[in-house]
Parts: C-alpha cells; sequence; structure tokens
C-alpha cells in the first residue's frame, strides 16, 4: 500500500474517506460535502452524527464517472488510539470493498488545526485493518481488491505538507513493525521457540542497523544466568539471552535499558496451569516483542537516544527435570531464590535480565515490560497496565506517554509493607508469597530486589494488554501494546532535552 501527499482543494478521487469528529458548528463542514455530492446538507447532517466507527456512504456522479464518499465518524474529542482503532476498523470491515485508489481528506474545516496526529494515526490505522491473523491456514482467503497495492492520496493544507509527510511516514512505519509483533505473540510454541526470538531480533538489527548479540545456554551458563537456567531446565529447547544495542549518530540525549519477558510458552512448570485458556500461554513474550518492536522502532527513526535492549527467552514446561516447588536458586545478581510457585516463572528470568541491564549498561533509566500477573488483571482488566516505579519523575513521564498515545497504565504502590510478604525463611528471597492478594505488587517488590538498587526503575504489567478480545479475530489476539507507548515516551524525552 503506497501513501502520498496532494494540497489540490478540488481533487476528487472515485472513493474518498473523510474523518469527521462530532461537533455542534459542524454546519460548514455538510454545506462544503453538499457541493461535492450535491447532496443537501440537511439531509446528510440528519443521516449522519460523526458517532464513533459511524460511516454513512453518499454516493454521486461527477463528469460522467460514479464516485462514493464515506463519510467516517470520529467521535467526540477522539484520542490517537481511538483514530487508529476507527481506521482499523473501517479498513477491516471493508478491504474487500476498497478502491485502488483513495483519497483521504483533511482540508475540510472539520479537521483540527493540525492534522498531523490524525494522518499518523489513520495510516497506521488503515495498515493495522489489512493484518491477517490467519498465518498457517491452508487455504487462503480472496485477495481483497484493495490489496497492498492500493494508492491513497492525502490531501492537507499546503503549510502542513512537511509536518504531514514525516507523521504519514511515522504511521505507516510503527504499522510495519506491529505487524511483525502480530504475528511473533500470535504464533503457536510450536512454531516460535526461544532462537525465533533470536533470529527475530538478528533480523531487524541487521536491516535497521542495531547490534544484536545472542547467547545461548552454553554462555548463559558460563555468565551465571542462573534463573534463567532454572526456568528452562524442563524445556526441550535451549534458552536465549538475546541482547540489542540502538546507538544514534548524533549524541544521545538519555542511555535507557529495556528489558521484556521471553517465555515463549508457560505451563506454569510443576506448578501447571488449569487447561481453560492454556493456549493462551504462547502470547507470555509480549513484553519481550514490545521491547524488540521498540528497539526495531527507535532505529527506524534515528532516534538521538542511547538503546539496550534485553530479552531472556525461554519457555516454561513440564518434566522430570523441572525445577520443584520449594527449591533454591542462584541468580546472576548473587542473590537466592526460593521457588513456592514454579508458574511465578517471568520474575525469575526478569531478575536475571534485570540484574545483567543494570551491571553491564548502567543506563539512565531502567524499564521492564512483562505479561506478569494474573493480579494485574483482576485489578484493572483488559483497559490498563500495571506501572509500578521508584522514581515518580519517571512515573509521570511514562503516564503522560500513555495517555498520549492510548495505551494506558495506572500507576500501583511499591510500598516496602510488602516486603514482609516475598521474605524467605531459607533463602534471601521468595518468588511468590503464597497470599492470593496483591500479587502484581509482591511481584513488583521481587523484580526491586535485581535493579542494584537503580534509581529510576520502572515496572510494567501488560499481563491484560499484550493480548485482548477484539473484533478482528474469534479468540484473544496481540495488541502489540508497549511500542507505540515507549516511542512516544521517547520521543518526549528527547524534545524536552
Amino acid at each position: 500500500m503506497k501513501f502520498s501527499l496532494s494540497h489540490s482543494t478540488n481533487q476528487y478521487p472515485d472513493l474518498m474517506i473523510v474523518p469527521v469528529a462530532k461537533k455542534d458548528d459542524s454546519d460548514p463542514f455538510f454545506s462544503a460535502i453538499s457541493s461535492i455530492s450535491k447532496i443537501p446538507s440537511g439531509l446528510i447532517k440528519k443521516d449522519f452524527s460523526g458517532d464513533a466507527k459511524e460511516v454513512h456512504t453518499l454516493y454521486y456522479t461527477s463528469a460522467g464517472e460514479n464516485k462514493r464518499i464515506h463519510l467516517l465518524g470520529l467521535g467526540e474529542n477522539p484520542g490517537t488510539k481511538d483514530i487508529i482503532d476507527i481506521f482499523r476498523s473501517f479498513a477491516y470491515k471493508r478491504k474487500s470493498h476498497l478502491s485502488d485508489k483513495i483519497g483521504l481528506h483533511f482540508l475540510f474545516n472539520n479537521a483540527p488545526s493540525d492534522p498531523c496526529p490524525w494522518i499518523e494515526a489513520a495510516v497506521n490505522g488503515i495498515l493495522l485493518g489489512f493484518y491477517d491473523i490467519g498465518l498457517y491456514k491452508t487455504e487462503k482467503k480472496e485477495k481483497p481488491t484493495a490489496a497492498p497495492t492500493a494508492r491513497i492520496n492525502i490531501f492537507v493544507a499546503k503549510e502542513h505538507a512537511a509536518a504531514a509527510k514525516a507523521a504519514m511516514k511515522k504511521g505507516q512505519a510503527m504499522a510495519e513493525t506491529q505487524l511483525q509483533i502480530f504475528d511473533l505473540v500470535n504464533a503457536p510454541s510450536n512454531k516460535k521457540t526461544p532462537q525465533t526470538l533470536a533470529d527475530w531480533a538478528l533480523r531487524s538489527g541487521k536491516k535497521y542497523g542495531y547490534k544484536v548479540k545472542v547467547l545461548g545456554k552454553k554462555e548463559i551458563e558460563s555468565l551465571g544466568l542462573h534463573a534463567l537456567l532454572a526456568v528452562n531446565q524442563g524445556s526441550e529447547n535451549p534458552p536465549s539471552f538475546i541482547i540489542m544495542e540502538y546507538k544514534p549518530a548524533r549524541k544521545a540525549v538519555k542511555k535507557i535499558g529495556l528489558v521484556g519477558k521471553g517465555v515463549t510458552f508457560d505451563t506454569g512448570g510443576l506448578s501447571i496451569k488449569p487447561s481453560t485458556n492454556m493456549h493462551y500461554m504462547k502470547t507470555d513474550m509480549g513484553g519481550a516483542a514490545a521491547v524488540m518492536g521498540t528497539m526495531e522502532m527507535a532505529a527506524k527513526m534515528k532516534l538521538p537516544v542511547h538503546l539496550f535492549g534485553v530479552v531472556p527467552a525461554t519457555e516454561n514446561s513440564v518434566d522430570s527435570k523441572s525445577v520443584k516447588p520449594g527449591d533454591v536458586i542462584g541468580s546472576y545478581a548473587g542473590k537466592t531464590i526460593e521457588v513456592i510457585d514454579t508458574d511465578a516463572e517471568g520474575r525469575l528470568i526478569l531478575a536475571d535480565g534485570l540484574a545483567y541491564v543494570a551491571k553491564h549498561f548502567n543506563p539512565d533509566v531502567l524499564i521492564d515490560l512483562a505479561t506478569l500477573t494474573g493480579s494485574c488483571i483482576r485489578t484493572l482488566g483488559t483497559y490498563a497496565g500495571g506501572l509500578f516505579s521508584n522514581n515518580d519523575e519517571l512515573s509521570q513521564q511514562l503516564l503522560k506517554a500513555s495517555q498520549q498515545t492510548g495505551e494506558r497504565l495506572w500507576l500501583l504502590p511499591i510500598w516496602d509493607d510488602y516486603k514482609k510478604e516475598i521474605k524467605s525463611d531459607i533463602a534471601d528471597v521468595k518468588n511468590f508469597s503464597g497470599n492470593p492478594s496483591a500479587g502484581a505488587i509482591t511481584a513488583a517488590k521481587f523484580l526491586e530486589i535485581f535493579i542494584q538498587d537503580h534509581p529510576a526503575w520502572a515496572h510494567m504489567d501488560i499481563a491484560g494488554v499484550a493480548v485482548s478480545d477484539s473484533e478482528f479475530s474469534s479468540q484473544k489476539s496481540a495488541t502489540a501494546f508497549g511500542v507505540r507507548l515507549l516511542i512516544e515516551y521517547l520521543e518526549n524525552i528527547v524534545n524536552t532535552a
């Protein structure tokens, strides 16, 4: 699919999409549409209110040619995520009926004074709407007529041309990365091992110019990543420890370390999960996917930040060699861990990842993302991820980025009162309190022990938002949550430096 810009006020393609926010002062807009379609403005206004996802199609003839205008409702005060979702839904439902040449119009007075955020979101949403979740179907659906070869001409005022072009390119670049993340997270575990994540990172790094180093099992053993090895010891597939570094050509404003949980399938280990919904545990590497997607996007955009990304990757399987409840294991930080629950494995591998990044890279900011706890889902549902931080400035920066992108976070406490919940009698710490309450918080307190006293650390529990129910699939599917949020956060840092 190709996107281009135009500044003409009198070019109207055979198919035109006009996004419309719901406003009380929209009479001039309806008059403008009426002058094109020759349909009375009062009739158009009567049939179309601008509600979110509302589509009203106008058919008219111009110079002997049949044409269509899709008025696409955005609702009241639409945010970035709203617009993305609306355009994705529109493209998804109509991709077999769209023309090869499409106009996306931002020249009417209904557009905001700065249409660039709308343009970025629209381009992103349209491309995501063409996603095909049927990765392994042997019989593919009939190819839609508006295939990726379609051309979309974006009409925008000349004074916005340069900014609109940048917004268009960013929306497209983000979608291209997100679509890959969708495939990665939605893939079943027999098609996605720790090595699969490593191979993805290697390909991306080579293509976009950032360094990727992958440690295999022997190197992991030599390095002393004991917690990662303990989780892996019941698995036939060896672990990977993926180290990524993006260093900009110009001076970096900050050095950021990212760690993502990369459990490619989680049975729960010997503390085995119930069979209901266990198939969704193929998505337990959503945090890793967010980190890898962020690394790729930062490199694509050439952001002036020095970025490190680490993904400890493994399966958590059931075997005679599996770690057992009550076992005491080591860790890269040198601390011993009593394993109370083998299904609390994500925090174990993150412990090694966090300690490694803090020790070797000494970043200004340390952030981890993980599909970590059912407790967070019970607390926040599927509407927000849990945010935990020991730094008020960092937490406010991440909350701001979450509001800007619509990938919402909610700040939860990590008071020292919760330390007693993970106190072990026989080891330095235990991985699970055994208490059914405050599970997301005690998991964060566990991770805090391994950050090497880093003064600016944040943990995001994205268990409820890395996958979701949607109109695009019959089961829960990937959202790529975290990529847009982290890129927005990085851009905000750059803009305020």
